[in-house]
């Protein structure tokens, strides 16, 4: 545990007897007009894993992983006051990322396309507080944009798969500006805020995808280290270990893609891995 760890520690455990001691303890939640487009708020870190969280709270979280059949992960740190990585565009260049460059014990969940709307992976997400980001294409959102609006609600994000998800090295420089840019009008559109970040579908993409994402006023391509099948990751490190920083691809998939298995049970098999080696989850938009 690093001394910022310990020093929020003390500072979490006396507010919280300060809090007991007094029995006073506040708060407050705006209302949003009815047409407004909702607010992404970051996701708090889950009171049972929060240094100084009380124990109702953490006795909560505690039954909630184990209804999920996952043990509770640890917690991730406070987001850094600099983001380690994320500059803008120079000459259309934009930067390509697999990994976050940290020496913390945190890994970033990333969910792809959008074709599953499973109503208890929302659930689950709301239950466990895990935080995530999510990179849709329009062709398989379109059906039902507002299963998203509620995650998003969750505090998860929303970022840009393109409108079609095709792939974008067979495509000229006009039809990928298309592609990003029109999927970036739809998003905000929907949900109220531009994305700032870009997947290209397979993970393919050249200059001309730099050169359209950066037009269309996105700041970084995510790529990923791991990919999440139905009971195990693909690694692309020979150690078949994940590694501080690493991102995770998973996708919106359910049992018609995954040979029967729900996402949510996908989704368990994935934590159970993080879980497995002592790593935490993190929100990608706080360090990107």
């Amino acid at each position: 545990m690093g001394w910022r760890t310990v020093d929020r520690w003390i500072r979490g455990a006396a507010l919280a007897c300060a809090l007991l001691a007094t029995g006073f303890a506040t708060g407050c939640t705006a209302q949003r007009p009815a047409d407004s487009p909702p607010a992404t708020q970051p996701r708090s870190v889950p009171s049972a894993q929060a240094p100084g969280g009380d124990a109702g709270a953490q006795a909560g979280t505690e039954a909630a992983y184990r209804k999920w059949g996952i043990k509770p992960l640890a917690a991730p740190p406070a987001p850094p006051a600099t983001k380690p990585t994320g500059r803008p565009a120079t000459g259309g260049r934009l930067p390509v990322i697999s990994e976050i460059p940290t020496n913390m014990k945190i890994v970033f969940l990333t969910f792809d396309d959008g074709a599953e709307k499973d109503p208890k992976f929302v659930t689950m997400m709301r239950e466990l507080k895990i935080p995530f980001t999510m990179f849709l294409t329009d062709s398989v959102i379109r059906s039902d944009y507002g299963y998203f609006t509620k995650l998003q609600q969750l505090g998860d994000g929303v970022q840009n798969h393109t409108l079609t998800h095709p792939n974008l090295r067979t495509l000229g420089a006009a039809a990928q500006k298309h592609e990003i840019c029109g999927q970036q009008e739809k998003l905000k559109a929907r949900y109220g805020t531009a994305p700032r970040l870009f997947r290209p579908p397979y993970g393919n993409w050249n200059e001309n995808t730099r050169a359209a994402a950066a037009s269309c006023g996105l700041q970084a391509i995510v790529l990923w280290r791991e990919s999440m099948q139905i009971q195990n990751m693909q690694y692309q490190r020979a150690d078949h270990k994940l590694h501080p920083g690493d991102i995770i691809l998973a996708h919106f998939r359910g049992p018609s893609e995954l040979k029967g298995t729900t996402m949510t049970r996908m989704t368990a098999n994935l934590l159970r891995h993080i879980q497995e080696q002592g790593f935490a989850v993190a929100r990608l938009e706080d360090y990107l």
